[in-house]
């Protein structure tokens, strides 16, 4: 009877450490992990110091030849103004200079 006793006790025990193992298995299982990357922030782009190659790595839309265009009108007019400036070089249209603007500044 002692036997059969310590054999029930036992066996609880060993019910009651597999359940919270299992518990603790379950509960990191469900909760995901989720990381992540934290992006420095990236300063714009100024259209009067700007240098050919890097208008035309950083901005979408703009080929060798609007790079060309670009810096022959600030040679041309000076400094630009604004951003809307940007306007009056040829082959720069509304949606180039929408799609840029936001990367864009003349400070």
């Amino acid at each position: 009877m002692l036997k059969a006793k310590l054999f029930s006790l036992l066996f609880a025990i060993l019910a009651s450490i597999s359940f919270e193992v299992s518990a603790a298995e379950t509960n990191t299982q469900s909760a995901p992990v989720v990381e992540t990357a934290e992006v420095a922030p990236v300063g714009k782009i100024n259209l009067n110091t700007a240098d050919a190659a890097t208008l035309q790595r950083e901005l979408l839309g703009i080929g060798e030849v609007k790079v060309q265009a670009i810096v022959a009108y600030r040679d041309e007019h000076g400094d630009f103004a604004s951003v809307d400036e940007l306007l009056e070089v040829k082959g720069i249209g509304e949606a180039t200079l929408e799609k840029n603007r936001d990367k864009l500044s003349i400070n």
